[in-house]
């Protein structure tokens, strides 16, 4: 579960980007994240894994008090949410399957599970036959299938997908989307930011608006509501 309670961020030069925010997201949900550029999507995106702090209020996910939380358990937090970016955050010098183990190597998992858990999200995302491939021999969409891989491999009870689809292709965007739609079947909670109008449009989810740092919109079934 993702609960935000009466949540501000302010930045030290004075701008508040979110304002007196609530909203409860629960386990299996879907939910865009919408709004006009500068709106203060990416800051509320980046409070949920703790990028950033809160100024006030209380935001809990996935069991975690995040408002209190020490700097020691904040890996842990990160064991429980993925995270995948619009620019994929590869690392270069290591191939696709060390790419998504290193997300199990940092926790200290055993080998032979790394072995076995990476083979299995690499053949969810269909790249289990490059697996010995480097970053750059990838296509764009390819690149942002492992990153989904890396994301998912510790099995995270939220998944948050900044801009996802943002540098792709329209049909390589629909694959992305099947992907993390298999993944919220399995009852993960999917935040997906996006500027993709028709994606949001012809696959309804939940829709949550933020304009000017305040949630002004929150449909079960709704519409991107914006000009491009």
């Amino acid at each position: 579960m993702i609960r935000m309670t009466n949540v501000s961020k302010e930045y030290p030069n004075g701008v508040t980007a979110i304002k007196d925010l609530s909203v409860t997201i629960d386990a299996g949900e879907f939910a865009y994240i919408v709004g006009p550029s500068g709106a203060g999507k990416s800051t509320f995106i980046k409070m949920l894994y703790h990028q950033l702090k809160a100024t006030s209020g209380e935001i809990e996910v996935a069991g975690f008090d995040l408002v209190n939380m020490k700097d020691r358990e904040v890996p842990y937090l990160r064991r429980k949410v993925g995270v995948v970016f619009q620019d994929f955050k590869l690392l270069p010098r290591l191939t696709v399957f060390e790419n998504v183990a290193y997300a199990m190597e940092v926790i200290e998992a055993e080998p032979e599970v790394i072995q076995k858990r990476v083979l299995e999200v690499l053949e969810l995302v269909g790249l289990k036959a490059k697996n010995d491939r480097f970053p750059n021999e990838l296509s764009g969409g390819e690149q942002q299938r492992v990153a989904v891989a890396r994301a998912i491999v510790n099995y995270p009870e939220v998944l948050i997908a900044d801009e996802p689809t943002g540098n792709l292709d329209p049909e390589t965007s629909e694959g992305i989307m099947d992907i993390l739609e298999a993944i919220n079947n399995k009852e993960t909670i999917v935040l997906m930011a996006t500027h993709n109008r028709q994606m949001v449009n012809e696959r309804t989810h939940r829709v949550l608006a933020i304009e000017d740092g305040r949630l002004v919109r929150d449909e079960k079934e709704g519409e991107y509501g914006y000009e491009d």
